[in-house]
């Protein structure tokens, strides 16, 4: 029908879903190992969803690289899959470790 969506707003929508705006990293402070959230800049939120949906699409069950990574982008362009989750659980950890954010380095 007229609301079927065109294969690049189904990939806008899957690298939209996937992109992480908040990554996780280890720092070590005082002999302690902290979670630091970090944002993300632009280029790497949008290389890190690309690698997460080549990364998940790989481990699927689907016959060719092709059907495995095409089913993977539209999950993720639904809010479901690996890739869609991973990023979801980013922003968990993230949203955990909210407290020691203000520890810029």
């Amino acid at each position: 029908g007229d609301n079927e969506k065109s294969s690049l707003e189904i990939w806008k929508d899957a690298l939209t879903n996937v992109m992480p705006h908040v990554e996780v990293r280890s720092r070590r402070i005082g002999g302690a190992n902290f979670q630091i959230p970090m944002p993300i800049r632009a280029d790497r939120k949008i290389s890190m969803a690309m690698k997460w949906l080549i990364k998940y699409a790989t481990a699927r069950n689907d016959k060719s690289m092709a059907q495995k990574l095409a089913a993977e982008v539209i999950a993720a362009s639904r809010e479901e899959g690996a890739a869609f989750k991973k990023k979801t659980d980013t922003h968990k950890m993230a949203e955990a470790n909210k407290a020691f954010s203000h520890f810029k380095f």
